[in-house]
C-alpha cells in the first residue's frame, strides 16, 4: 500500500537501525556486565536503568510532544540515545556510570519510541492500523534477528565494548536519515493549545478504566517479553556454559521466527480482532518460559527460544495498536504517554526481578515462575478488555476536540 512507502524513509527505514542497535545488546550487555565483575542483581539492575529511563520520561514526553512535534521528538531521541549508548561502551568497570548512561539512553528510547508510536496511530487510517502497526512491529523485529548474531560475534572478535559502540553508531545513523527525509503529510494536527496537565487530567477522567484493565494485561505481557531477553543469555552462559557467539546465534533465530509472523499478525487484528492474536501471544510466551528450565543443551535451549520467538511473533504489534485504538481522538499523545508508562513500567520490573529472583533460586527456577505472566496477561484480555477494532471505529466517528499544533 502507498502509505507504507511513505512512511519507508521518516519511520521504517530510522527503526530498523535502532532496532538492530538494540539487538546487538541482548546478548552482549549481561555479559559486559559480568565480564566486569557485576552479580545477577547488579546485571538486572544495570539492564533496568534504560527501562527505567524510558519509564521516567514517558508522561513528560507525551506531554510535550504536540508541542514538540513527531520529527524533532524523534530526532532527540535518535541522538540521545547514540550518545549515552557511546557512554555505555566507554565505562569499563565503572558500573555506576553504566547505570547513568543506560537510564539517559532509556529517555531516549521514549522519545522516539513515543513519537514514532503516535504519528502512526495519527496518520494510518483506522482500518489499516493493525497491519501498518504490525509492519512497524516487524521492522523491528528485523533488527532483532540480525543484531543478536553480529553483536555475539563483534564481542567474540573485537571485545563486548566495541559491540555496544556499534549500537551507538547505528542510532547517529538513523539520526541522519530521519533528518533528511520528508514527513508525508497528515501528521500534523492544528488547534488551540492546552496546558500539559489540564490535557493528562483530561486523559485519566476518560479512560482510566481501560489503563487499569488493558494496561494491567500490557504490564503483564511486557515484563513477561523483556523477562525472555534477559533469561535467555543468562540461562545458556552460566546454565548451558555456551559462548557469546552461541547464544547471539540462538537469540537471532529466535528473532528471525519472531519476524516473519508480523504480516500474519497484522491481519489477524485487523481481520478478527486485536485479542485474535495478543491473548494466544501470551498463553504460549508462558509456556515457552515453563520448558525453559528443561532445555539441557544448547539445541534445547534452541528450541524453546524458537518457541518464544513463535509466541511473541503472533503478538507483533498488539500492543501498540490496542494503545492506538483506545487513545482518545485529539489527545493521542497524552494517552499514549501513560500507556507507554504502564508497558514500560513493565519492562523495567523484568530484569530487576529477574536479578533478585536469580540470586536466591537461581536462574532455572526464575525462568519457570515467570510462565505465570502470561497466564494472567491472557485472562485479563478475554474477561476485563473489550474488543477495540469496532469500537475505535465508532469513537472516531465523534468530532475529535482541538489539540495542540505539531510542528513537523
Amino acid at each position: 500500500m502507498r502509505l507504507t512507502r511513505d512512511l519507508l524513509f521518516p519511520v521504517y527505514l530510522p527503526t530498523i537501525l535502532l532496532a538492530f542497535g538494540q539487538g546487538v545488546m541482548v546478548p552482549v550487555l549481561p555479559l559486559f556486565l559480568r565480564e566486569h565483575g557485576a552479580s545477577y542483581t547488579v546485571t538486572g539492575i544495570a539492564i533496568a536503568a534504560g527501562w527505567v529511563g524510558t519509564l521516567s520520561a514517558d508522561l513528560p514526553v507525551g506531554t510535550i510532544l504536540p508541542r514538540l512535534g513527531h520529527r524533532r521528538a524523534f530526532l532527540l531521541g535518535c541522538l540521545v540515545y547514540g550518545l549515552a549508548t557511546a557512554g555505555v561502551a566507554l565505562s569499563g568497570d565503572a558500573i555506576g556510570l553504566l547505570v547513568i548512561c543506560r537510564f539517559a539512553s532509556g529517555a531516549g528510547v521514549a522519545l522516539w519510541g513515543l513519537s514514532r508510536h503516535a504519528y502512526l496511530a495519527t496518520v494510518v487510517p483506522v482500518l489499516e492500523r493493525g497491519r501498518a502497526i504490525a509492519v512497524f512491529g516487524g521492522i523491528n523485529r528485523i533488527g532483532w534477528f540480525l543484531g543478536p548474531a553480529i553483536g555475539g560475534w563483534i564481542g567474540n572478535v573485537f571485545g563486548l565494548a566495541w559491540a555496544i559502540a556499534a549500537t551507538a553508531v547505528l542510532a547517529l545513523l538513523a539520526f541522519l536519515v530521519a533528518g533528511l527525509a520528508f514527513e508525508p503529510s497528515g501528521g500534523s494536527q492544528t488547534g488551540v493549545r492546552h496546558a500539559p496537565l489540564t490535557a493528562l487530567g483530561e486523559v485519566l477522567r476518560t479512560r482510566w478504566q481501560v489503563l487499569i484493565s488493558a494496561g494491567s494485561a500490557q504490564l503483564l505481557g511486557q515484563m513477561l517479553r523483556q523477562t525472555r531477553q534477559v533469561v535467555i543469555p543468562l540461562y545458556g552462559a552460566d546454565a548451558l556454559g555456551l559462548s557469546a557467539a552461541t547464544i547471539g546465534q540462538i537469540v537471532s533465530l529466535s528473532a528471525m521466527v519472531d519476524m516473519a509472523l508480523f504480516w500474519p499478525a497484522g491481519w489477524i487484528m485487523d481481520r478478527w480482532g486485536r485479542k485474535a492474536a495478543a491473548i494466544p501471544s501470551f498463553l504460549l510466551l508462558g509456556l515457552g518460559m515453563a520448558l525453559v528450565p528443561f532445555a539441557g543443551s544448547q539445541t534445547g535451549l534452541l528450541l524453546v527460544a524458537l518457541l518464544l520467538g513463535f509466541a511473541n511473533g503472533l503478538g507483533s504489534g498488539t500492543m501498540m495498536t490496542l494503545g492506538a485504538d483506545l487513545a482518545p481522538p485529539g489527545r493521542t499523545g497524552e494517552f499514549l504517554g501513560l500507556w507507554r508508562l504502564v508497558g514500560d513500567g513493565g519492562q523495567a520490573a523484568a530484569p530487576l526481578a529477574v536479578g533478585v529472583v536469580a540470586d536466591l533460586l537461581g536462574i532455572a527456577l526464575t525462568a519457570g515462575l515467570c510462565s505465570g505472566l502470561g497466564l494472567f496477561a491472557a485472562l485479563i484480555l478475554l474477561f476485563f478488555v473489550p474488543e477495540t477494532r469496532a469500537l475505535q471505529t465508532r469513537e472516531r466517528a465523534v468530532p475529535a476536540p482541538p489539540q495542540a499544533a505539531s510542528h513537523d
